[in-house]
């Protein structure tokens, strides 16, 4: 257990059963980033400090694909990778595996090295340890916020199930495998997902 002081704890997220993390204590935005640095991917979600295991392999083989594929579409904005953090409020602050801020975006701004506002896109690889709070918690984040394209990535049952900002609420584009094809708004350009799963 990793301690901040007396009165915080933290809770590992269980590689194997569907996290349920938290802490003793809710805080906000400003004693998030007082926080001690880490190189465990570490959250604040409704108040809540959440931190899970380190990314296994598969993951990371797709999030490297996944940033080689998108960062060959996009020319301009900037596209970040985890551990990044995005600030939503005081009481939510993310970091998702993969987004893009477009030159045109006005509502997520780069302050003192970190992202304030819903970027344009924002990818998620779904882990065991991850996957309940990146279809819950985080999916209606990025939607509140206006994020206009989510990705959920299954690295493992080699699928992606793309969601679009329709009139400020998510809807669905579909569920596609790895020999299928689809069209990114966001990106404005048809994403084949053979190269993804290879």
């Amino acid at each position: 257990m990793r301690q901040r002081n007396k009165d915080l704890r933290w809770v590992m997220v269980d590689q194997v059963k569907s996290p349920k993390p938290t802490t003793t204590q809710r805080m906000t935005v400003t004693e998030y980033q007082m926080l001690p640095e880490t190189n465990l991917p570490i959250q604040l979600i409704d108040g809540e400090v959440i931190m899970a295991p380190s990314p296994e392999f598969p993951h990371q083989k797709a999030v490297t694909k996944l940033t080689l594929t998108v960062g060959g579409i996009v020319n301009s904005g900037e596209l970040c990778v985890a551990p990044m953090d995005v600030y939503f409020d005081e009481i939510n602050a993310v970091q998702p595996d993969l987004f893009w801020v477009s030159p045109q975006n006005d509502h997520c701004k780069l302050v003192e090295g970190y992202w304030y506002g819903a970027p344009d896109f924002v990818i998620e690889v779904l882990s065991p340890s991850t996957a309940r709070l990146d279809r819950s918690k985080k999916f209606k984040l990025y939607e509140k916020y206006g994020v206009r394209e989510y990705w959920m990535v299954d690295p493992a049952a080699q699928f992606i199930e793309v969601w679009q900002l329709v009139d400020q609420k998510f809807v669905q584009l579909g569920v596609f495998g790895p020999d299928e094809h689809f069209q990114s708004a966001v990106l404005g350009q048809v994403i084949e997902l053979k190269t993804i799963f290879s």
